[in-house]
């Protein structure tokens, strides 16, 4: 999460402590808005001590909660 932040006072101009309150924004909008399945991954991908990187079951947990949520749609 340290890495967004950085590039969004960067990218903006933004004072840091906006920056994490954007991300931790967005963090908790996309954490609403997609299944719950998308949690751990949102987590991995941006909470600090991760880095980062997704591996195969990952992308195994993702593809579930696409097939998830497209089955909530019909």
């Amino acid at each position: 999460m340290n890495e967004l932040v950085d590039l969004i006072v960067k990218k903006t101009g933004l004072p840091k402590e906006t920056a994490q309150a954007v991300v931790n924004i967005v963090i908790q909008f996309l954490k609403d808005k997609l299944p719950d399945t998308f949690d751990a991954l949102i987590d991995k991908v941006l909470v600090a001590g991760s880095d980062g990187k997704l591996d195969v079951s990952d992308a195994m947990n993702l593809l579930g909660g696409f097939m998830a949520a497209a089955q909530k749609k019909k």
